[in-house]
């Protein structure tokens, strides 16, 4: 597949998710200051990554993109009110959010909170939808992937490796060990189980979910030591945030500990590792998975 091709490919998928987010949430009663910054956040843009890989694994399983949309949109709920919560003034306290003004600073701070809290509530409700009507999946397999994305979100997976984030920050001497660890919680967690979901959601066999699984941890990890690269080396304007806020924070990252030229080797490692899970696989949807996993290093090459 060709770099136009998997631009399309993501863009077309993405266009799917956007539609859905568009009005997804405005039969739920929400109080209309509340649906604005929750909204205001949803729709600001993004590859929409996270859906778009729980769409494409549950259509390479036989899935129709219909049934899973509600499910794999959700997931963006999560990073969503993730982003909001890392943007406040008492975690990274960043004022720039894919190049507008982040949440707080557009409805205040405790409105951004609750925006945030209302998109992971949110969540689980549309995901659970789609075991309801005649294009329904089965329960079981909606139970287990409804799992799956709480155990990744919660403490022991993204808000714990938040929590590790900030006690890292400014301190020193910070193991490879340690900022790997926290960072396949933080960033890793909720990639990895929107591959997971995708499989579960599907009917796929153990085998497969245990190789999607692989797949989703190393282009999480590689996701993470290419955004570290980025923060050194990128460019604001498209990157749609500060560029070098990790060094002014005393944060450790990949090149603070290894160097570029060594984290871009590591992350080249890790989706290796993830394309050889999808050797057993062909069409479209596993072309799609292999080529998306190797953007993900191209973007600092």
């Amino acid at each position: 597949m060709t770099p136009q091709e998997l631009k399309q490919q993501l863009r077309a998928g993405a266009d799917a998710v956007e539609a859905y987010l568009a009005t997804c949430l405005h039969d739920r009663q929400i109080p209309q200051g509340l649906l604005s910054a929750m909204e205001y956040s949803l729709m600001a843009g993004g590859k929409r990554l996270r859906p778009v890989l729980c769409l494409t694994v549950a259509k390479l399983f036989g899935l129709a993109e219909a049934q899973v949309l509600p499910f794999a949109s959700a997931i963006e709920f999560i990073h969503t009110y993730s982003l909001i919560h890392d943007d406040l003034p008492a975690m990274d306290d960043d004022d720039l959010r894919r190049g507008k003004p982040s949440n707080h600073k557009m409805f205040g701070e405790a409105t951004a909170i609750l925006a945030g809290d209302g998109l992971l509530t949110e969540a689980f409700a549309v995901m659970g939808s789609v075991a309801q009507g005649d294009a329904s999946i089965p329960a079981d397999r909606v139970l287990r992937a409804l799992v799956e994305v709480a155990t990744a979100a919660g403490s022991g997976g993204m808000v714990g490796g938040q929590q590790l984030d900030m006690e890292y920050t400014g301190r020193e001497g910070v193991s490879y060990d340690e900022l790997r660890g926290m960072h396949a919680m933080k960033t890793g967690a909720l990639i990895r189980c929107a591959c997971l979901s995708g499989a579960i959601l599907s009917g796929a066999d153990e085998e497969s979910v245990r190789r999607l699984r692989i797949y989703g941890e190393g282009i999480g990890a590689a996701f993470q030591i290419v955004d570290d690269i980025l923060d050194e080396v990128g460019d604001e304007a498209q990157l749609g945030k500060p560029v070098g806020s990790d060094i002014e924070q005393g944060k450790t990252t990949y090149p603070s500990l290894m160097g570029i030229d060594r984290s871009r080797e590591l992350a080249q490692q890790h989706v290796d590792r993830a394309v050889e899970q999808l050797r057993p696989y062909s069409g479209a949807e596993a072309d799609f998975l292999r080529s998306l996993a190797q953007y993900i290093v191209d973007r600092v090459s």
